[in-house]
């Protein structure tokens, strides 16, 4: 048993690795079905309370509601975020190929178009919507052809078609990058959950939007243009007592307070000592819920509140509850940062301002950014330029409040707050503050993003219903098992004791497979689903090898320990060979293929690993095992 012993403790640790991986999964099915009990019990209480209640607002209700069970539950959470992931297919919700029209931004830039331009960017145009070639490069060749400098159009005289192209070039994919930093924003503010978006070739973003379902209104939300926004900070002295009063009211609403609590307030600190950090946290808590998710740094002279990742949901929820609401007025509200800090310990905070709910200014009077390093003080500046309206209401509002900060803002996120140190009558403006250049790259594509030079447009849409996703699963894991008993009936039969060995190990690759899959947060689809059915066949191949070895060794009169070891010794290069063909094949398709095709060459790969170490090892060592105990070895 000794000689075992590794194996056996390796092959336990995996096994035991791969359950405690897909436990959250089983944990999040057990949570749903425990959610969909509760929201009926109180979806009946709604009803009783309020008969006449429409279809739309008892469902708005339920919503609010199964959002609330989930984000106050820190077990809820930590499952649903560690599950394996499901894909459109098998979700449901949007699937849309968008592309930038950079044939507007070239014509924007061009300077006095006669005919003959709008002919080759016409020309271009229909080129550009048969091939993922950029459109700057397309352009530039059907000028050269007619023998037409770019200079013409764009740029100086004195500089060549190389250097304009170049130049043209990096405006193109700014205008893209910017693109998917505004569809990202949106996405993330839209609420969706496990959304996934990309860039593909040149101009086009593909954007999947798992369990949406309001198409219009999301289709909507990523191609409207861009609401930049110039908000005003709110000052401590008038923060400070908004967020003591919500404090306030979330004790009262949320939890109970009684005259034991108040004596032991009111004592000394002996009791303190006695409580563990638990019973401190909680007891913090039930006293103070906003700022025990909340909490302002007192060295600071600004009262921005720094709230964690994991509690941001749990606190959106409080701030959206009405009695928090009526104590909120009307002319502010709370916005977060767009971007987390990450504090020493690695964890993600999120910045949460009070600004005042209407703009001071909005993004349109904005012509031109750019991220720059200040030559005398070294640190990265953006600097932005306003148009002749926007300078003078700049001018009004950075002379009326020196000292404060103002919010610069996309889409209802802060990116920056900046200081206003003195009247800007010009309306070129610096801004300073940025940690490195890319902070700076990323303000100056916000600054950018209010006035986006490119439309960007639909150009593929497939909607997958809620309940076609199910009907995917069922068909799925059906043929999942259909397959699976299949293979095994087929092992059982052909090859008796040895069939059945193989089969426990078929079952460990499945095990295995899904493991990884729920440990490297991967996204289950349905080839992947299919890619699993076919590593299921696959796996079983490495057996019939071993087991076709083991069976012409035993032929030759050898005894059971010798044509074994014999069998998978001989078997290895041809086992080897022949998956890792197979393996590389997966990593080509993983690498240049997209959506579909990347999820069935994800669970491809991992099947090949899983079955290897199925076959080569799990298999091995019962064979060894029952050899050492003497029981006889039936190949068939």
């Amino acid at each position: 048993m000794k000689e075992f012993r590794s194996r056996i403790l390796l092959i336990v640790a995996a096994v035991a690795f791969s359950v405690y991986l897909l436990y959250p999964t089983y944990a999040d099915y057990k949570n749903n079905k425990e959610i969909k009990a509760k929201l009926v019990t109180l979806k009946d209480s709604i009803l009783k309370v309020n008969p006449k209640i429409t279809e739309d607002d008892l469902e708005k209700r339920l919503s609010f509601l199964e959002d609330s069970l989930v984000v106050n539950n820190e077990t809820y959470k930590e499952d649903r975020e560690k599950r394996i992931k499901l894909g459109l297919d098998l979700q449901g919700g949007m699937y849309l190929v968008m592309e930038v029209n950079t044939a507007k931004l070239i014509e924007k830039l061009a300077k006095d178009p006669d005919e003959a331009f709008k002919q080759v960017l016409k020309s271009a145009n229909k080129e550009a919507k048969k091939t993922d070639e950029d459109f700057v490069s397309i352009i530039a060749r059907k000028f050269a052809e007619k023998k037409i400098r770019l200079s013409r159009y764009f740029g100086s005289i004195r500089e060549d078609d190389e250097t304009i192209i170049k130049r043209l070039k990096a405006q193109e994919e700014d205008a893209v990058k910017r693109a998917i930093e505004i569809i990202n924003n949106r996405v993330n503010q839209y609420g969706v959950s496990e959304p996934s978006i990309q860039s593909q070739g040149a101009r086009r973003i593909i954007v999947e939007l798992p369990g949406v379902a309001k198409e219009e209104e999301a289709k909507r939300l990523l191609q409207g243009r861009a609401l930049l926004e110039f908000r005003l900070v709110k000052e401590s002295n008038f923060t400070i007592p908004i967020m003591n009063k919500i404090d306030e009211v979330l004790a009262q609403s949320l939890y109970s307070t009684d005259s034991s609590d108040t004596a032991v307030n009111d004592s000394t600190s002996a009791l303190d000592s006695l409580l563990t950090d638990q019973q401190k946290a909680d007891d913090m808590q039930k006293k103070h819920p906003f700022y025990s998710l909340a909490w302002i740094n007192t060295q600071s002279p600004y009262a921005d509140a720094f709230v964690s990742a994991k509690n941001k949901a749990k606190l959106d929820n409080y701030l959206s509850r009405p009695e928090v609401k009526s104590v909120i007025p009307d002319n502010v509200q709370f916005v977060y940062s767009a971007k987390p800090e990450v504090n020493k310990n690695g964890e993600k905070i999120y910045r949460l301002y009070l600004v005042n709910s209407k703009p001071e200014l909005t993004g349109g009077v904005i012509v031109d950014a750019q991220a720059n390093i200040d030559p005398q003080t070294t640190s990265p500046i953006v600097t932005m330029d306003m148009n002749s309206e926007g300078a003078r209401e700049w001018a009004r509002i950075t002379g009326s409040n020196i000292g404060k900060r103002c919010a610069i803002m996309l889409d209802g996120f802060i990116y920056s707050a900046p200081t206003i140190q003195g009247k800007i009558p010009s309306g070129r403006s610096q801004i300073t503050g940025m940690g490195d250049m890319d902070e700076a790259k990323l303000l100056e594509i916000v600054l950018k993003a209010g006035a986006l030079p490119a439309p960007v447009e639909i150009i593929e849409e497939r909607t997958v219903g809620p309940s076609l996703g199910q009907d995917s699963i069922r068909q799925g894991l059906f043929s999942t098992v259909v397959g699976f008993l299949l293979v095994a009936l087929f092992m059982m039969v052909y090859y008796n004791k040895a069939g059945t060995i193989a089969d426990m190990a078929l079952f460990f690759t499945v095990l295995f497979i899904l493991g990884v899959l729920a440990g490297f947060h991967a996204t289950l689809t349905l080839p992947g689903i299919a890619g699993i059915i076919l590593t299921i066949g696959m796996a079983v191949d490495a057996n019939v090898l071993i087991f076709e070895r083991i069976r012409e060794e035993m032929a030759t009169g050898k005894t059971a320990k010798a044509s074994i070891a014999n069998g998978y010794q001989q078997s290895y290069s041809a086992i080897l060979d022949s998956n890792i063909t197979t393996f590389f094949t997966g990593i080509i398709l993983y690498q240049f293929g997209s959506g579909p095709v990347q999820g069935f060459a994800l669970t491809l790969m991992i099947g090949i690993v899983s079955s290897l170490f199925s076959a080569l090892v799990i298999t091995r060592v019962v064979f060894d095992y029952l050899v050492s105990k003497g029981a006889k070895i039936n190949i068939g």
